[in-house]
């Protein structure tokens, strides 16, 4: 059954992050370096690797988090909340933010990143506690 969770909430983290990037799709295309066609479209978008490695992700962080939750003792759907947004805010963003600054990327795309990371993780934390 945990492993059911887990699943789930990948699959919350990842539709988050489709909405996000939907929602964000201009100024992350701006920021980030990605080569797009003529239609302003990345030309990468026809390939599935990007997602495939994306579910995959989403299942480890899942995993591993409701791997931290349960030796923490997070047993309620606020509580997975604040702890996947602390894990988004305070782990995973800032190391996003180490790799985008050592690369020269924009600040920018830090803060697109981050905040996937850490609402995605929010969202991934609330849905691991609520099974």
């Amino acid at each position: 059954m945990e492993f059911l969770n887990v699943l789930v909430a990948a699959f919350a983290g990842f539709a988050f992050g489709a909405v996000w990037y939907m929602a964000l799709s201009k100024p992350w295309l701006k920021v980030s370096g990605v080569a797009c066609d003529e239609n302003g479209q990345p030309k990468n978008g026809s390939s599935p690797l990007p997602y495939v490695m994306s579910a995959i992700a989403m299942v480890l962080v899942a995993g591993f988090m409701r791997h931290i939750f349960a030796m923490a003792g997070i047993e309620s759907v606020a509580k997975g909340a604040l702890g996947g947004l602390g894990i988004g805010l305070f782990f995973i963003s800032p190391w996003t933010m180490i790799n985008n600054g050592y690369t020269g990327r924009p600040f920018m795309l830090s803060v697109i990143d981050g905040g996937y990371a850490t609402f995605g993780c929010a969202i991934i934390g609330a849905v691991l506690m609520s099974f």
